[in-house]
């Protein structure tokens, strides 16, 4: 019998630069996965376990990741654009040269970037780029 691939080995298995759309990884255990600088639209993260994920060069556009786990995870020159972060753990996640920005929808604050109740707690932000995220300034 043919054993059923989880989430975790379907994205590890992509190529490098393969897009992903309207895909729902909603509550997966992707922790420790390793993506090849996938790109994402419209794909939903809620609740996903991807503790130590690397996730380095991977583009997010119009994503939910809300409540996701991404303590300590390498997000080294991550693109989110218009998702929302609402709830997400960063802790100790590196976010060097990352982007979070806007996707222009005509519809603001539709298409904005929500890092609302974000945790950052020993997180690396050197070069971090922001372009009208709501929820930044992080305040305790």
């Amino acid at each position: 019998m043919d054993r059923a691939v989880t989430a975790k080995e379907d994205l590890a298995s992509r190529r490098r630069n393969a897009a992903l759309q309207r895909q729902s990884f909603d509550g997966d255990d992707l922790a420790s996965v390793s993506l090849q600088q996938l790109w994402f639209t419209r794909c939903s993260f809620r609740g996903a376990d991807l503790r130590h994920a690397t996730l380095d060069g991977c583009h997010f556009k119009l994503c939910d990741l809300r409540g996701a786990n991404l303590r300590g995870a390498s997000l080294r020159g991550i693109s989110l654009a218009g998702c929302d972060l609402t709830g997400a753990d960063l802790r100790e996640a590196d976010l060097t040269g990352a982007r979070f920005g806007q996707v222009r929808t005509g519809i603001p604050p539709h298409g904005l970037t929500n890092t609302t109740g974000i945790k950052l707690d020993n997180a690396i932000l050197r070069d971090l780029e922001l372009d009208q995220v709501i929820g930044w300034p992080i305040t305790e």
